[in-house]
């Protein structure tokens, strides 16, 4: 199997420990799709349920994917794996949530706060999450390839934290081509309990 892009990058990935600051409740940082990574998220895009999650220990979402990931899409796979280390290293959480969803409707559009404690973003396709600190008045948004972390309600100290609210971006104001997403979005197990845990078509 090649060796991911991203597990290169961990050590200076490891910045993102500043999230955990008191009064941060937003760490983005940009980081380029390499070719054979957007093959593998292209691959996967036109083949694959428009929803794949895996769940538990790192070894066992690994065992879940390797049965779940086609061979062409398998550096996507290796790359999920990767930030799911790095969000456990960051979170202390060994029991992971990580959920691939293929995103082609203007789903969350509005700005909220997440009902988890710490949640990790990745777009591989498409734009990738929004955000405001003055209720909308100014939007940032992460580029295609940005690994961002995002504080929920349930973390720690959280009313504490500098009040920045996300959503996904809105396509259907975008041109045709660029109206889908491939986001990978890693939580601790038991967020969103009631969420269906499963490869769904």
């Amino acid at each position: 199997m090649p060796v991911c892009p991203t597990r290169g990058r961990l050590d200076h990935l490891m910045s993102f420990r500043g999230i955990l600051s008191p009064h941060r409740s937003l760490q983005s940082h940009e980081m380029d799709i390499p070719p054979s990574l957007q093959e593998a998220a292209e691959a996967y895009l036109q083949r694959e349920p428009r929803l794949l999650m895996a769940k538990g220990t790192l070894p066992e979402i690994a065992a879940q994917l390797q049965v779940r990931v086609p061979e062409q899409a398998r550096l996507l796979m290796q790359d999920m794996l990767d930030l799911a280390e790095l969000y456990s290293t960051v979170s202390g959480h060994r029991n992971l949530r990580v959920r691939l969803e293929k995103i082609t409707t203007d789903s969350c559009r509005k700005f909220h706060v997440d009902c988890v404690d710490l949640r990790l973003l990745r777009t591989y396709v498409g734009p990738g999450v929004q955000w405001t600190a003055d209720q909308g008045h100014s939007v940032c948004e992460a580029p295609t390839g940005a690994v961002v972390f995002l504080k929920g309600k349930h973390f720690p100290g959280w009313e504490g934290a500098e009040k920045i609210l996300h959503r996904s971006p809105p396509l259907s104001s975008r041109p045709a081509a660029e109206r889908v997403r491939l986001l990978l979005t890693i939580d601790e197990a038991s967020a969103c309990a009631d969420a269906n845990f499963d490869m769904v078509a």
